[in-house]
């Protein structure tokens, strides 16, 4: 307690408070003081709170700080019981109650501030249903709720503004750069503008040059679709490639596979698939779900600070706590049902945890089969561009095959000619016939090419005459739309001046009413505050004056067991008890005070007696030990011998 005291006592001595305190004048302050000192920490995080509480009720000022420390989250310690102890002890200013409030308003001034500070925009004015029925209050109401929608939203971008790095001395000197840049643009078209001035038909030049400059961006325009549609093209292309190809392989395998294989693999594919969707997918969407609806809680949640995350990680402690001693106890039991239970349990989910990495492994190995195939139809389009064949497979590649037969049959041609005496002639015969057939072929590329140019160029020629005819209607209708949006923006803009002259006075008009909802509700709040306040007072006087009327009739009443119950009879008897009691002890006392002396003189006599029979004592016990041995001694009648 000590330590807090003190740093409450450093904190009120700082800014902006500067209470001049100490430990001793801090702790000596009485209770409407200490509540004074309470209100002006309350009124530095939110300013509406800076009141005189010597002007206002007790119940008032404890019902509007109790409300303040609702909005900033301050959790008093303890339970419900504790909770109305809390209440009373605000009322009175107990320093029990005040301390720990001040000691956690001081600790997190500047955090408390932004959440009163969000508190006055973002805690929605409930408005009673039979309200909402006229259409002024609805209204009203919903554009209410779109500035509240609307602020959170702009705070949100402020508060990212100041973490993202952004000084405002920088964004000035941006601002004013680009201001500059704007100055020498607007002096640069000015110029312009006088050279084209003294040119004949600029007004027609600057309409040509801008229709230039439409058709140009439309131009760029058509050109980014043609390309888009070439992507496309290229993409089904690839795609069609892809399932000839799975078709293809489909078939080669379907012509060596017989009916068992094929029902097999169909089985363990209907396995996989059922069990990706009964088992694999739900458990995903289950957790995607849950992780989800985690996320939603954390963003409706208000901002937290660093206490309330240190609250969560304790509470988080605490818990883990509690399960490790439950996990304790378990293992300190140790039962066998619940033990081979237990061991079951971990083979299951071993067993599944297998099952889901051999899945993932299957799906993965899957998606790396289907981009090798990506890659395989890629390579195979790039290769028949390349040289314009068509690349085989494994099973299809017989060259050396086709090789072997050919050196074959070329060695068996030579045997034969060397034997005919024409030796050479298949290959002069070879040669000559490849000669022709690449200048025939040549030829046959020249007039085709020619062809090809010339049907090209009728074509653009065609293709330009219809782009023409096709864009002359398209230039008149854009004319018209320019005139059309021209007149469109105009009246835009008066549309746009008459909102902004609307809404003005629509937010004047809805600052005058909360305004006086404002005032409304406080005095509203003083009303009920007064009215609990005489009805206590009211109440507390009937009491009084019930038990008045009462004592009245048992006093005045014959009966005489009535009149033993009057307050007063009670009183009067038991003043006579005191006095007879009173009576009693003083003749006591008055005849203690006369028999004091002779009483005194009494026991000195006995003190003496007693003392002179210690001395015979002494003397008897002192006689006997110097009596010599074997001396007879005479004593009551009798002899004794001493030895």
């Amino acid at each position: 307690m000590s330590d807090q005291i003190k740093f409450i006592v450093d904190n009120l001595n700082k800014e902006p408070f500067r209470k001049n305190y100490n430990l001793i004048t801090f702790d000596s302050l009485e209770p409407m003081q200490l509540l004074q000192v309470l209100n002006d920490v309350l009124a530095e995080i939110d300013p509406k709170q800076d009141v005189d509480i010597r002007e206002e009720m007790p119940e008032q000022t404890a019902k509007r700080m109790l409300s303040l420390l609702g909005i900033l989250k301050y959790k008093p310690p303890g339970s419900a019981t504790d909770m109305s102890t809390f209440r009373q002890g605000l009322v009175i200013g107990s320093k029990p109650v005040i301390y720990p409030v001040l000691h956690w308003l001081l600790q997190r001034t500047n955090e408390l501030k932004k959440r009163a500070y969000l508190a006055r925009f973002l805690i929605k004015l409930e408005v009673p249903s039979e309200f909402l029925q006229d259409e002024t209050v609805a209204d009203t109401n919903k554009q209410y709720e779109d500035l509240m929608e609307g602020f959170k939203t702009l705070h949100k971008e402020c508060e990212q503004l100041k973490t993202s790095g952004f000084s405002t001395a920088e964004i000035r000197r941006d601002i004013s750069a680009m201001e500059e840049e704007k100055d020498q643009l607007i002096k640069r078209v000015e110029r312009l503008k006088k050279r084209v001035e003294t040119v004949q038909n600029h007004q027609r030049m600057l309409k040509i040059a801008r229709q230039l400059r439409v058709e140009k961006e439309r131009e760029e325009f058509l050109a980014q679709q043609k390309q888009e549609q070439k992507n496309q093209l290229f993409h089904a292309v690839q795609r069609l490639q892809r399932i000839q190809n799975q078709l293809k392989s489909m078939r080669h395998a379907a012509a060596d596979a017989k009916p068992e294989s094929l029902m097999k693999r169909l089985e363990e594919e209907i396995k996989f698939n059922s069990y990706m969707v009964t088992e694999k997918f739900p458990k995903e969407l289950e957790n995607k779900k849950k992780e989800l609806h985690f996320l939603q809680k954390v963003v409706s949640e208000p901002a937290m600070g660093q206490s309330d995350l240190l609250e969560l990680e304790s509470k988080i402690n605490e818990i883990n706590t509690q399960i490790n001693q439950l996990i304790e106890k378990k293992m300190i039991r140790n039962e066998p049902i619940e033990g081979r239970l237990s061991l079951y349990r971990q083979q299951a989910s071993i067993i599944s945890h297998k099952k889901e990495a051999k899945a993932e492994e299957l799906q993965e190995a899957k998606e790396k089969l289907a981009n090798l195939e990506r890659e395989v139809s890629v390579k195979t389009n790039q290769t028949r561009e390349f040289d314009g064949t068509e690349v085989l497979k494994g099973d299809e590649r017989t060259e050396e095959l086709l090789k072997q037969r050919h050196e074959n049959i070329q060695h068996q041609l030579q045997t034969l000619e060397e034997k005919k005496g024409i030796s050479g002639y298949s290959y002069t015969q070879e040669e000559l016939e490849r000669v022709s057939a690449l200048k025939s072929e040549v030829d046959e590329v020249k007039g085709r090419t020619l062809d090809d140019m010339s049907e090209m160029v009728k074509k653009l020629n065609s293709l330009v005459t219809e782009k023409k005819s096709a864009l002359a209607p398209v230039i008149k209708e854009l004319r018209q739309l320019r005139q059309k949006c021209q007149e469109l923006t105009q009246e835009c803009d008066e549309k746009k001046s008459q909102y902004d002259s609307c809404a003005a006075g629509l937010e004047s008009n809805r600052s005058k009413l909360e305004q006086e909802v404002r005032g409304l509700r406080e005095e509203c709040l003083q009303e009920e505050s007064r009215y609990h306040y005489t009805n206590f007072m009211i109440k507390n006087l009937e009491v009084q004056l019930r038990r008045a009327t009462d004592e009245m009739k048992a006093y005045v009443s014959s009966d005489q067991q009535e009149k033993r119950k009057a307050i007063r009879e009670q009183y009067t008897k038991n003043i006579t008890e005191q006095e007879n009691l009173g009576k009693k002890l003083r003749e006591k006392q008055k005849a203690v005070r006369e028999s004091h002396g002779p009483n005194m003189k009494q026991a000195k006599m006995w003190r003496d007696f007693e003392q002179l029979m210690e001395c015979k004592k002494q003397c008897f016990l002192k006689q006997q030990s110097q009596t010599s041995i074997g001396q007879v001694i005479q004593e009551g009648g009798e002899d004794r011998l001493i030895l």
